[in-house]
């Protein structure tokens, strides 16, 4: 059987009543943007935010977590990375094939209740064991939300418009991330750790019920050449993707990049604390107006820029963000071997914009290279690699680092800033894979039935 998605004619059945071109034998290359794609675009950006709220509000709360608990930087390290991470990475493969077979909207909901349930449990537990158990139980939940919606997200845009529709989506992660830093970190600094995951898992229940009963379903395939309605099975697809070598290297540099940059943000609350004697209210809101206010803006500013010069070329995307990360690894060396507060705090406004910028591609692209019957599936293999790197590799192994560092050459509080100089250098590493993936870009997206 070859692996070759199949192209069909668009039957008159496939047309869509909001499309404003469906013309049989060709798919419709919507040219304007319905209310209805801008409203499930909101819903699903508002549930990326509380995903990224949930699970990030934990790196703000290290410190009194770990006096609390009474715990090494190894052991924070696998409480509030690898508990997650290990759960999500182990289910994010299974419900990406699920997405890829079931009602979105449903599976997406479902997902959001689970996690923003289990991150108030985690505000009432009170020992290690009980922590522990929650945080498994928000990463059984967060599997489930982000390959649904990137994969209802590809067949509510054309491949046009899906970076530009990526990178609002991805604007969720600055939003998130300032959501569960400063917000976490106020709330922590007033009424304790444990009333900040209360707070942060409310607005998850009220967008549960907005993605269950006001998102529409679309159609699979809506804007691609490839109808295939045949649900390929795992062996298939994982052959398909490796033979495209582009979404290869895509997958390896959403995997390395994030052991980077989101890595060392993970544990930059606590360097700040430690190095420059800043309290958990102060590291949490200077890391989470950076990440809200500059994230933002890197994602924003990119994604017009990767959005304008894609058009021409989409290897353009690639390479932007290929040079991007070559300067920000410059800025994250500087970053944590400053000394001072006000070079830290500069460098952290210049890295933090580099570090967000790449989701949006990244992004967009696991959904373009393969039809849309293996996007779920897709994109729960780049979110297995992402948060491998994330929540399983970068708690531990930085925390792990900084522990050796303190008992082999005593360097007291500063061995977390040396851990975080060495895996600055990682970055160097994500800046090929964006080059090596741009190669063979072209005839990887044609082959995947995209017309470019």
């Amino acid at each position: 059987m070859s692996l070759r998605p199949q192209l069909l004619p668009r039957k008159p059945s496939d047309c869509r009543p909001d499309e404003p071109i469906c013309e049989v034998g060709r798919p419709a290359p919507a040219n304007t943007l319905t209310g209805k794609r801008w409203y499930a675009l909101a819903i699903l950006t508002a549930i990326y935010v509380s995903n990224i709220a949930d699970r990030y509000v934990i790196s703000t709360l290290i410190q009194p977590i770990k006096a609390d608990l009474r715990l090494s930087d190894a052991a924070i390290g696998f409480l509030t990375g690898s508990a997650l991470g290990i759960v999500y990475v182990g289910m994010g493969i299974p419900l990406g094939l699920l997405a890829d077979r079931v009602e979105r909207r449903k599976l997406i909901a479902i997902s959001i209740a689970l996690w923003s349930a289990m991150t108030a449990v985690c505000g009432a537990t009170t020992t290690f064991i009980q922590l522990l158990l929650a945080r498994i139980g928000v990463g059984v939940g967060e599997a489930g939300g982000t390959p649904a919606s990137q994969s209802m997200m590809a067949d509510l845009f054309p491949f046009s418009q899906r970076t530009l529709a990526t990178t609002i989506f991805a604007l969720g992660a600055a939003a998130g991330s300032m959501l569960g830093a400063s917000g976490g970190g106020l709330i922590a600094g007033r009424f304790g750790w444990r009333a900040a995951f209360v707070a942060l898992s409310i607005p998850g229940v009220v967008i549960a019920l907005l993605a269950r009963f006001t998102l529409r379903e679309p159609v699979r395939g809506s804007f691609d050449a490839v109808t295939d309605e045949r649900v390929p099975s795992l062996r298939e697809t994982l052959q398909f993707i490796r033979t495209q070598p582009s979404l290869v290297h895509v997958l390896a540099a959403a995997t390395v990049v994030t052991y980077w940059g989101w890595g060392l943000l993970w544990w930059t609350p606590a360097f700040l604390m430690r190095s420059h004697d800043l309290t958990i209210a102060q590291a949490g809101t200077l890391v989470g107006t950076v990440t809200g206010v500059a994230g933002a803006l890197g994602i924003l500013g990119s994604g017009l820029l990767i959005h304008w010069c894609g058009r021409r070329d989409p290897r353009w995307q690639l390479w932007i963000v290929g040079l991007a990360t070559f300067l920000g690894t410059c800025l994250s060396i500087a970053l944590y071997t400053a000394k001072s507060m006000t070079i830290t705090t500069v460098m952290l406004w210049l890295f933090v914009p580099v570090a967000y910028l790449n989701i949006a591609p990244l992004l967009s692209f696991a959904q373009s290279l393969v039809p849309p019957r293996m996007r779920g599936l897709t994109c729960g293999l780049l979110l297995f690699g992402a948060n491998i790197a994330n929540l399983v590799l970068a708690p531990q192994i930085i925390g792990v680092m900084s522990d050796i560092l303190h008992e082999l050459f005593n360097t007291g509080i500063q061995s977390l800033r040396w851990a975080l100089v060495a895996t600055t250098f990682t970055g160097f590493w994500a800046t090929y894979h964006f080059w090596a993936a741009s190669r063979n870009l072209k005839q990887n997206l044609t082959r995947a039935g995209v017309s470019l």
